[in-house]
């Protein structure tokens, strides 16, 4: 007996799953907190160089004074690399004593305070030449969501789901705490507070990659292979819902240090979750943890109201101890490319994931040059991918992974390319520009997030069984290198071209859309157990070699079993003339 059949007669889906589903996806609100506060706490205002000491507001200044203080546009244009609009900003014009004019880079400045009061940008100036300093702090973030989908997904597969998932939950509400409080410079220096503040969101991205992790996993192996679609798109919500009370808390709190205070103050009930939260009684079966395994089963079946079958969780029991004396299932991370055709699915998928990350996490942290007020287009944001959800829900399951998939990425990818002609068409910052520049944001988002959410189910049903979680674990491994990306371009590459992010953002998605054609489509298709298994389904346009590989081993083994039956052959023959002289002897005696 499988598990998911014991599990149906105890209900896969019953009062007890459903409670414990609930609380597992109000956890899933607080990785895109953390990921997202970055937007708020660290956004970059509008700034221009202060001019003098006494010069403290961002609009006190007379246009004359400031346009005289500004470089000219031909000197930017001809001896700097940047944009005229970046250089205008960071350089400014003096004169020395004798008269003549020189352009040196500012060193202090003004920022407007129409929607942030004080940011983290602010108070260590990472504008300009800085500008690396506020990448390399989410660049280090990313870092650690890798590092933390291995490492916490090994411990997680070693020592259980609910500890693990709890002890991350307390690592990110106390490095949640530091990085509200150390971050002082004039207390402790910039060095030190960049360093340690760096530090802590590293941990902090580690944390809530484990969270992530692990509460997906512990939902799937929660509730039977029926629900297991609905339950993993259904969890997507919450990420959004998690971004909408970010929003709301910054709204309402609009200086870094205080947000950072109650948003670490807004997680801490989550570390008495501990005491609701499941253990996976898979993972308990799984490790021969019988004893505590029939224990939390007989609790499940008592809160569904069913029968616990204790002679179906003996078969159960016995085919756990079967298949755990096979270690044949165990393969290497070179099983992904053994064959050609197996080497072009796990590459396609890999750039498909590094695309899609680049491409999401590009356009959500970006959200405050959408034109319009910071904290409308968050929202918008948030709306949009629940929306992008709503949709896909009930498509996948009608069209299938491909063609869906391919039309966000293609939409997508044309929508980033025809900005540039719109911006040039309609009067430069008019209403009409912003509007439209609002809309194209909101599709940009749209797409981004239906093409995101896709291919994590896509790739999950191409790769095979045996190297599932070896081939998902590489794809989020590559995730991580383009949101790196991703939020790279948004601070370095717009500063010299405007429009320079999106150029590559649509290039990019443009490609991924036209590799994921040679990809099959496994709507109503049974997950490959087996490589060839994969390999059975084929690619688009290039011939199934790893047939020609099967065939070759088949008609081996028809060779073997072929001269086993002449062995049996010969030695019947063997034994009849034996017995037929022996038979002769007899009688001539």
């Amino acid at each position: 007996m499988k598990f998911d059949d014991f599990l149906h007669t105890i209900n896969d889906f019953g009062r007890y799953q459903k409670l414990r589903y609930i609380f597992i996806c109000l956890t899933y609100m607080l990785p895109p907190i953390m990921v997202y506060t970055w937007s708020f706490t660290a956004a970059k205002p509008t700034f221009r160089c202060r001019l003098s000491e006494n010069d403290i507001e961002f609009n006190n200044n007379s246009s004359y004074l400031f346009n005289q203080s500004q470089p000219d546009e031909t000197y930017c244009t001809e001896n700097m690399k940047i944009s005229v609009k970046e250089c205008q900003r960071c350089y400014r014009k003096t004169i020395s004593d004798r008269g003549t004019t020189q352009i040196q880079p500012c060193k202090d400045f003004v920022f407007d305070r129409t929607y942030y009061q004080y940011t983290l940008v602010e108070e260590w100036l990472m504008v300009c030449d800085r500008t690396i300093y506020r990448s390399i702090v989410q660049n280090i973030f990313f870092v650690g969501y890798m590092v933390g989908s291995i490492f916490f997904g090994i411990l997680a597969d070693k020592y259980g789901r609910r500890p693990i998932m709890s002890v991350c939950i307390v690592l990110m509400v106390l490095t949640g705490f530091v990085c509200s409080f150390f971050p002082q410079k004039q207390v402790f220096g910039f060095w030190p507070s960049y360093i340690v503040y760096t530090f802590s969101r590293f941990i902090l991205a580690c944390s809530t990659r484990g969270i992530s992790v692990t509460g997906f996993v512990l939902i799937t192996e929660l509730v039977g292979p029926k629900k297991k679609f609905l339950t993993a798109i259904s969890v997507k919500y919450f990420f959004a819902i998690g971004q909408l009370f970010l929003v709301v808390f910054a709204y309402f709190i609009r200086e870094w240090r205080r947000l950072s205070w109650a948003l670490s103050i807004f997680t801490t009930p989550f570390i008495f979750f501990h005491f609701i939260l499941p253990e996976s009684s898979r993972w308990m079966m799984s490790k021969r943890h019988y004893i505590k395994a029939e224990k939390l089963l007989r609790h499940i079946a008592v809160t569904n109201k069913r029968p616990f079958d204790k002679q179906a969780f003996e078969q159960l029991k016995n085919e756990q101890e079967k298949s755990s004396l096979d270690q044949s299932h165990h393969l290497s991370i070179l099983a992904l490319f053994q064959t050609k055709i197996m080497f072009i699915i796990s590459m396609n998928l890999f750039f498909q994931w590094f695309v899609q990350n680049l491409v999401f996490y590009g356009v959500s942290q970006n959200t405050g040059s959408w034109g319009f007020n910071p904290y409308l287009s968050f929202t918008m944001s948030a709306l949009v991918e629940i929306l992008s959800c709503i949709v896909l829900h009930p498509l996948l399951n009608r069209v299938g992974r491909k063609l869906p998939y391919f039309i966000a990425a293609i939409c997508f990818a044309v929508i980033t390319l025809i900005i540039m002609p719109i911006q040039n068409i309609i009067i430069k910052n008019s209403e009409k520009q912003r509007m439209l520049t609002f809309i194209l944001n909101v599709l940009l988002k749209f797409f981004a997030a239906g093409s995101y959410n896709i291919i994590y189910i896509y790739a999950n049903e191409l790769f095979p069984t045996r190297i599932r979680n070896t081939g998902m674990g590489v794809c989020s491994m590559v995730a991580r290198i383009g949101a790196i990306v991703g939020t790279t371009s948004n601070d370095m590459l717009s500063r010299v071209w405007i429009n320079l992010p999106s150029v590559l953002y649509g290039i990019l998605s443009l490609i991924a859309a036209l590799s994921v054609l040679i990809l099959p489509e496994t709507l109503n298709k049974n997950l490959p157990q087996t490589i060839e298994d994969t390999e059975q389904m084929g690619l688009v346009g290039i011939p199934i070699f790893g047939t020609k590989r099967e065939s070759k081993v088949e008609e081996e083994q028809f060779n073997k079993k072929e001269h086993i039956c002449l062995q049996e052959t010969n030695a019947l023959k063997s034994t009849s003339e034996a017995d037929q002289n022996s038979n002769q002897r007899i009688k001539e005696k």
